[in-house]
């Protein structure tokens, strides 16, 4: 069976991706920092026959990194790695002039050196993987300039080069970077609080990322709602 690992695997799309992954027939390494969330996503996953291992934890420690990709080791190695968990830096998001450096830092932790760090410690099993890859979850916060994202764009962006990067220099591996676009979810509605416009479900995403997943395209950033359409994916 083919083995992922996924951060922010407790609610929204890491979880949808989780039960579609299990679905598959995917063994899973799934990450929150909620625990009884994490549980239940675990559950759900399960209940499709695969083995799945819920780890608790921020991705932003070192040692809960390392104990995520050695528990994908422990179920036959690495094939994807979807780094999903974020962070927004404030909530609910504030101007820039308002945004505190502690703020700045965290959305800094979470969605870039987190990122870098797991895939450094994920490396060899996923050059091991016949067809190892990595997914990022991006944001078009990262491409445009929206009032009172600045800080969570400036990580999304950064997060979008430091995938490129990867893609050029593991030329052996698929590196995708995946804006989802908008969705209802605790996250945005963390951001912004009171937005009560309708938006689409985390599980009417996760077709994009599994039309990756089979016709892999060149490494690259890909926009969700692109990749819904009928045309090629490929670059």
């Amino acid at each position: 069976m083919p083995v992922a690992v996924v951060t922010g695997a407790s609610k929204g799309l890491g979880r949808a991706l989780a039960r579609a992954l299990a679905a598959r027939g995917w063994d899973l390494v799934l990450d929150a920092r909620g625990g009884g969330a994490l549980e239940e996503a675990a559950a759900e996953a399960a209940a499709h026959g695969t083995r799945v291992e819920a780890l608790p934890g921020d991705v932003a420690d070192a040692a809960h990194r390392a104990a995520l990709v050695a528990a994908a080791g422990r179920l036959g190695g690495l094939d994807l790695l979807v780094s999903n968990a974020s962070a927004l830096g404030a909530e609910p998001l504030v101007p820039l002039a308002e945004l505190p450096e502690a703020g700045l830092r965290r959305a800094l932790e979470v969605n870039v050196v987190a990122a870098h760090g797991l895939v450094r410690e994920a490396l060899p099993l996923l050059r091991a993987a016949a067809a190892g890859a990595v997914v990022t979850v991006s944001s078009d916060a990262a491409v445009e300039a929206y009032g009172t994202w600045g800080g969570y764009g400036a990580s999304k962006a950064a997060l979008d080069h430091l995938a490129a990067v990867l893609a050029v220099e593991e030329p052996g591996l698929r590196v995708w970077a995946v804006d989802p676009g908008d969705m209802g979810t605790d996250l945005y509605a963390a951001a912004v609080p009171g937005d009560d416009g309708a938006r689409p479900d985390p599980d009417a995403v996760v077709p994009a990322f599994l039309r990756l997943l089979d016709e892999r395209p060149a490494s690259g950033r890909y926009v969700a709602g692109a990749l819904a359409g009928s045309g090629t994916v490929a670059r």
